[in-house]
């Protein structure tokens, strides 16, 4: 029923912070804002994501 359900509440979203921060940090230090909102979008997505896929898993 519910199997799979590391992937989605640990690994995926952990990869998708960690490039969210990396974006993060690379678009302040050069200015470019549209790399920062990319970053932003990404830990946004990475916070939100598990609790999506886990409702919709069980």
């Amino acid at each position: 029923m519910a199997t799979g359900t590391l992937i989605f509440s640990h690994i995926i979203p952990a990869i998708l912070g960690f490039f969210g921060v990396l974006l993060l940090i690379t678009g302040i230090m050069d200015d470019e804002r549209k790399i920062t909102i990319i970053g932003v979008a990404l830990v946004i997505i990475a916070v939100i994501s598990p609790f999506l896929a886990l409702n919709l898993m069980i």
